[in-house]
């Protein structure tokens, strides 16, 4: 399969293209302390060592045989790694994730944004990587080659998927009984979806039927300290910095546009203001 060493850009392509991409050991984190922001599923196992994330804001510990399953639009931000670190991930297109809910028996999805992270067995992991390597057989074949290959896909994704709901059945029955971690959890999917409309925290805090004060309480918790307004800062920024890094040919205004800003100026002074840099700044880094 693919290297990590590709461009943002082109892995993108590389899934929708394919449906998948697996990397069956990636070693040590590719990007330390950068966002991303995907507009598909990844999953990642981590075979050895430790490292540690944020996913929405949300600082998590990665062991061995821990799995975290990272949905379209979230943000997970590497923060550091041992030297031995060394991980199995794939990205799952949208369209193949759709496709996938039909293939499944159980389609609680949403516990994935209440829970990213679990920790599996050794026998666990092995099943599941098992599976990963089954996935790698039929995903390096061609339509031409396997006329059913795009099925076959999903099929042993379906396997993969119940044999995770069935490993981390006790964790989702214990992080669904803490209120808070479903209102943080609803309301990052809030953002995710809405960040055109609305960069204000009363938006959400309306949608969720809360008062600005006790939604600002539960982010804070959840975070560590970011405030929800800040939360949806970096979250805009990150998902400016995808935009300005997978859409090489898109002007600056054409972005704003797409973020939801009604004048490009607007866009400017948010983006300096959130990252330190100016959009043209992070646009001519990331190009050189």
């Amino acid at each position: 399969m693919m290297s990590l060493a590709n461009s943002k850009e082109q892995l993108i392509k590389d899934v929708e293209q394919n449906g998948i991409v697996i990397v069956r050991e990636a070693l040590r984190f590719f990007n330390i302390d950068e966002d991303f922001v995907f507009p598909h599923i990844t999953i990642t196992l981590c075979l050895s060592g430790s490292a540690r994330a944020m996913y929405d804001m949300r600082v998590i510990a990665h062991h061995k045989n821990d799995l975290a399953f990272i949905m379209p639009g979230h943000i997970m931000h590497p923060l550091d790694c041992t030297d031995d670190f060394s991980y199995a991930v794939f990205f799952i297109s949208p369209k193949m994730f759709d496709d996938l809910r039909f293939h499944t028996f159980s389609h609680d999805y949403d516990k994935f944004n209440y829970a990213p992270h679990c920790s599996l067995t050794d026998e666990q992991a092995a099943h599941l990587l098992a599976i990963l390597d089954q996935l790698i057989i039929i995903a390096n074949h061609t339509e031409k080659e396997m006329p059913h290959r795009y099925q076959t896909l999903l099929a042993q994704l379906a396997v993969g998927y119940e044999f995770l709901s069935y490993y981390r059945r006790e964790q989702d029955r214990q992080w669904k009984a803490k209120r808070h971690v479903e209102i943080f959890n609803r309301f990052c999917d809030l953002v995710v979806n809405n960040y055109r409309e609305s960069r204000e925290m009363k938006y959400y805090a309306d949608l969720l039927n809360l008062t600005p004060k006790y939604l600002s309480k539960v982010i804070r918790t959840a975070t560590d300290g970011l405030s929800p307004v800040k939360w949806i800062e970096q979250y805009v920024a990150a998902q400016a910095k995808r935009l300005i890094e997978t859409h090489a040919t898109q002007t600056l205004q054409e972005t704003a546009y797409l973020l939801g800003f009604s004048e490009p100026t607007s866009f400017y002074r948010y983006f300096k203001r959130v990252t330190g840099m100016t959009a043209k700044e992070y646009r001519d880094s990331t190009s050189s």
